[in-house]
């Protein structure tokens, strides 16, 4: 507030809400782990928003929702590198004995709570079809 950065304001404003939102909702208080869904959650919606501006031309909107989506990764934990994420993939496919596709579920179960907020999920998803389709 006092540095007057309006923009990173209203974005921990709505961090904030949502995580307020959310405790209201389903009447707990949330764990480090539901913090970062609803980040997670938050980026998401924010990425689809920038690809419909951009659809739009209103390249004025997606330049505030890349803004708000930059704030909103300062409060995750540190993204894991394309080599750690394929050594986890891998990992995961050896212990779950996966072999073709209709393995995918068994993996993604062992890998989702391991890499929850440290990837993306939707690259991990299609790494792991490649692998397995392969």
């Amino acid at each position: 507030m006092r540095a007057k950065d309006s923009a990173r304001l209203s974005t921990v404003r709505l961090i904030l809400s949502a995580i307020k939102q959310r405790e209201v909702d389903e009447r707990i208080v949330l764990a480090d782990a539901d913090v970062l869904a609803v980040l997670e959650k938050m980026i998401k919606q924010r990425r689809e928003s920038i690809a419909q501006f951009e659809k739009a031309s209103r390249q004025d909107l997606a330049d505030k929702e890349k803004a708000e989506i930059e704030v909103l990764a300062g409060y995750l934990p540190q993204q894991m590198g394309d080599a750690e994420v394929d050594a986890a993939v891998a990992a995961a496919i050896a212990e779950a004995g996966a072999s073709s596709m209709k393995d995918m579920g068994k993996v993604m179960a062992l890998l989702k709570p391991r890499l929850a907020g440290k990837a993306d999920m939707g690259k991990i998803s299609g790494l792991l079809k490649a692998k397995l389709s392969a």
